[in-house]
């Protein structure tokens, strides 16, 4: 088998196995009827988006499935420090914020491990980034110690891991 045939199928089974899983979670009703027409319904769909050709390793990113967990772990805690750093700004008043905007340079070597590094900076609060250049984001912080944390490259550096 060619190496793009069979990169192919485990991109098509994760697809199974995705709507699969949300199809069992969403639905409440385990019938053999249910089931059966769940189970027909996943395989259209697969049949369908592959067919259409948009599965791939960026719709269906297979090698993320083991170390995406405990980089989501990781970000949650980031998202509640960033949380609780924000509502310590906000009791102090305005003087308390130093809006800023930075360059951060990215380390991922494809575009979906730096929108993964993007919308990660994103999620916590009090940063956004504005921009994706190249290898480069624009980020806006109301606090100039959330770029320090960012330029510290931690984020980064986890990010790059998983991808």
């Amino acid at each position: 088998m060619q190496a793009s045939t069979i990169r192919s199928a485990r991109h098509s089974l994760s697809v199974v196995v995705t709507l699969s899983a949300l199809w069992l979670l969403n639905s409440g009703f385990y019938t053999p009827l249910i089931l059966g027409l769940g189970f027909v319904s996943v395989l259209l769909v697969t049949w369908l988006v592959h067919r259409m050709d948009v599965v791939d390793h960026e719709s269906q990113p297979t090698h993320f499935t083991l170390g995406i967990f405990p980089y989501y772990a990781w970000l949650l805690w980031q998202i509640v420090l960033s949380n609780l750093t924000l509502i310590k700004c906000i009791w102090a008043g305005n003087k308390s914020i130093n809006p800023c905007v930075a360059y951060l340079p990215s380390s991922q070597k494809t575009d979906i491990g730096r929108v993964i590094y993007a919308n990660s900076i994103t999620l916590t609060p009090g940063t956004v980034t504005i921009d994706v250049q190249g290898e480069h984001l624009l980020i806006h912080a109301l606090l100039s110690e959330s770029v320090d944390q960012l330029r510290s490259g931690e984020m980064d550096r986890r990010v790059t891991r998983v991808e």
